[in-house]
């Protein structure tokens, strides 16, 4: 069973406890986490969800719920290494974004490494394969469905943030 804080409109903790998978009320918020891993070459991490996970097989950046009591940079540290088992501190990741929605707050992060592909450790039940995508790539599997949805739409509103960090020397 699975605990979030509860925030209020304006992101503050409640000090109220919500259970996943049951309703929220009105006014309540939780906190998601998002980062994008990149490679300084061109590349993004990108991981596929597992089977039993709804938008099965589609292919995602790493992220989730901060648990009650996280802040956000250790729910991203946490997810992190949940779903591919690379560590970094909390000062190496990068807020690129903050946004709402009905019912959660989200932090977008993006972080640099150069993990190579056969050290990535994937989380049964959660992720099942994992790639270095170029953008171009990224873009096709969006027009083909292979990533999820709301992915696609984040890729697209920070790929220019992505980009500059991604390939510096391309973008000036």
């Amino acid at each position: 069973m699975e605990l979030w804080d509860i925030y209020d409109e304006n992101r503050r903790r409640t000090g109220r406890i919500h259970q996943r998978g049951t309703r929220w009320n009105p006014g309540e918020f939780g906190l998601v986490v998002c980062v994008w891993v990149y490679d300084g070459k061109g590349k993004i991490l990108l991981t596929r969800r597992a089977p039993q996970k709804t938008a099965a097989g589609t292919w995602e950046n790493s992220g989730g719920a901060a648990l009650a009591g996280e802040t956000s940079l250790q729910a991203i540290r946490r997810e992190l290494f949940e779903e591919t088992g690379i560590r970094a501190e909390e000062n190496e990741f990068e807020l690129l974004e903050t946004g709402r929605d009905n019912n959660a707050f989200y932090d977008y992060y993006c972080l640099h490494r150069q993990t190579p592909i056969e050290e990535i450790v994937l989380l049964p039940g959660e992720t099942d394969d994992c790639m270095w995508a170029s953008f171009g790539k990224i873009h096709w599997m969006m027009r083909t469905g292979k990533i999820c949805r709301i992915i696609g739409h984040q890729f697209c509103r920070l790929e220019k943030e992505l980009r500059i960090r991604n390939m510096p020397k391309f973008v000036r």
